[in-house]
């Protein structure tokens, strides 16, 4: 059974990371209660009461221990890791990994000299509606594909947010921040390790504090596929869900969407999938597909191998989000 430790508790994605790696058979066997939001620390308690606290050098001078799973500011992530790794340990990180290229160097460094797997918890990887997507395409069922768009609504919840969350430095910037997800994705459906930046852009349409950046598109490109991204801050609160996230599919014969989080036609639950190819269209209840990014996480850990994600790609994710946020064009909304 693999051991690990939960370091850096300020972001509420510390929960799913940790349940779910209960859920697959590892044992939580300590947390650092260090954070700079006391409300995830309370939650983490609550959810996890058995686990006991300890120091982070403790922990990751603990030989018994074989990862941690990280979920500290994103501009403190990398540190995280690399000391985690140096200390013979293997690393799952919530996204962003990192903030800057400097520190993915640092990490591609750090990786290279020890050995160890150093894994970002993507939104593709977790989700049983983007795998089976990926499934389909790669079938041939909508024939070749020529183009991806995604849309990443996310509700601001401001009251719920802690001061990092709005410093440019500390978050790494939107692109970086919540749009990796949808570089990754891209990658993973046109099979690639990288893309054509054809346009990256950044707006500040005036929520506080100024200059906070609300929303970017993206525009990538392969020699055979494009990809279109927008991500934003603006899904209103009379929304059922956090955000009304879609992906649409086009292929030269056939089309998908996911609506990840609701279903306008009143479906309960999330990740439904629309298909059309040449014969039929179909609705497909993917909630109940199986993800396997923990449980193969954690037989990479055993095996040493790159079943979760090969660790070149994760390299090139990050590099192609952090291109797409360092040369984003910027705008803001003009006063009436």
């Amino acid at each position: 059974m693999a051991r690990f430790a939960a370091i850096g508790l300020d972001h509420r994605h510390i929960y799913d990371l940790t349940q779910d790696l209960l859920d697959e058979g590892a044992e939580c066997v300590g947390y650092n209660p260090d954070t700079t939001d006391p409300r995830v620390l309370a939650g983490f308690r609550k959810r996890f009461p058995h686990v006991p606290e300890a120091e982070t050098e403790l922990l990751l001078d603990d030989p018994s221990i074989d990862f941690v799973v990280i979920a500290a500011r994103p501009c403190d992530r990398a540190e995280l890791a690399i000391a985690a790794m140096r200390r013979g340990k293997d690393v799952m990180v919530d996204k962003p990994g990192i903030t800057t290229l400097e520190q993915l160097t640092s990490v591609e460094r750090a990786v290279a000299e020890t050995g160890r797997i150093w894994s970002i918890c993507l939104g593709r990887l977790a989700s049983p509606a983007v795998q089976e997507a990926l499934r389909i395409v790669r079938s041939g069922e909508i024939g070749r594909l020529v183009h991806t768009s995604a849309l990443l609504p996310h509700r601001l919840n401001r009251a719920l947010r802690p001061s990092w969350f709005f410093d440019r430095p500390a978050y790494g910037g939107i692109i970086n921040g919540i749009g990796v997800h949808a570089v990754d994705q891209f990658l993973a459906f046109a099979d690639a390790s990288d893309a054509d930046i054809v346009l990256s852009s950044i707006g500040a349409f005036g929520t506080e504090p100024d200059g906070f950046e609300d929303f970017a598109e993206i525009v990538l490109a392969t020699p055979s596929v494009r990809g279109y991204v927008r991500l934003d801050w603006f899904t209103p609160d009379g929304l059922p869900t956090w955000g009304d996230g879609r992906f649409f599919v086009i292929g030269t014969e056939g089309t998908l969407e996911l609506r990840k989080n609701l279903d306008i036609e009143g479906r309960e639950g999330t990740d439904h999938m629309f298909v059309a190819n040449r014969t039929a269209t179909r609705y497909l209840d993917c909630s109940r597909l199986p993800v396997t990014y923990y449980r193969d996480f954690l037989r990479d850990i055993a095996e040493r191998t790159e079943t979760a994600m090969p660790q070149h790609q994760t390299f090139a994710v990050c590099r192609l989000a952090l291109r797409a946020q360092e040369q984003a064009v910027r705008y803001t909304a003009k006063c009436a």
